[in-house]
């Protein structure tokens, strides 16, 4: 046989032992339970989100949060992130889109966003959309009438409503409204502070960019108002 042919006959033995190989079937490891109290199932009832938890050694519990569609399973927090909470979720137009409010910690949270690929459901934004909202609060001139908080940090979607979005004619599931709340550790000098109070920002789920139109000015305005941060 010569060398040529050798290395041929190898690589298909490889090739066939790989092709043998059972698949790894998509789902949390047998040590997650299911909490069923947290199941939640889009309106049409195609997509069901379903949160699994273990608890270690410590007592502590972790988190995984699962979409099903079909015979599809979608991973939706990274096998590396190490979620201590249960999660709030959303389903946004029409089901293509699926929010996840993550407490972090008393009185935090951040904000991922996700959007439906085929059958499976993918982050629709390349860091939590939470920081990335903040990230555009921060970028704008208006920020800087606020302290900066630095305590009690959260994001999360908001309903459209008349009240926060008055005579508002854009398209409903094109946009999502995002609420910033956020506050300023109590120092020798002053007491615990309201920083940012229900500032809003909406987002393009077509373009992914992030504006503040008419109808956010007034009530974002008091979000502001240095008047109201004191408890």
């Amino acid at each position: 046989m010569t060398l040529r042919s050798l290395a041929l006959s190898l690589a298909l033995l490889v090739a066939c032992a790989i092709g043998a190989a059972p698949a790894r079937a998509a789902g949390p490891a047998a040590d997650y339970k299911i909490d069923d109290e947290y199941t939640k199932k889009s309106a049409d009832g195609k997509t069901i989100i379903e949160q699994y938890h273990k608890e270690d050694s410590k007592g502590d519990w972790h988190w995984q949060f699962w979409a099903r569609r079909g015979d599809t399973q979608s991973l939706l927090n990274s096998n590396d992130d190490d979620d201590g909470y249960p999660a709030d979720f959303s389903f946004i137009n029409d089901g293509r889109f699926v929010a996840r409010l993550q407490k972090t910690g008393s009185g935090e949270a951040s904000l991922y966003l996700y959007k439906l690929n085929g059958d499976a459901f993918v982050s629709a934004t390349n860091k939590p959309i939470g920081d990335l909202a903040w990230a555009y609060f921060f970028s704008r001139p208006e920020s800087r009438k606020a302290r900066k908080p630095d305590f009690h940090i959260s994001a999360g979607v908001m309903q459209r409503t008349n009240e926060n979005a008055p005579g508002a004619n854009w398209p409903e599931h094109r946009y999502i409204i995002i609420g910033l709340y956020g506050e300023v550790e109590p120092t020798e000098h002053h007491h615990q502070l309201r920083s940012v109070r229900d500032w809003k920002v909406r987002y393009d789920l077509e373009t992914g960019k992030f504006d503040v139109p008419p109808e956010f000015r007034e009530a974002n305005a008091k979000a502001l108002d240095r008047k109201g941060e004191n408890f």
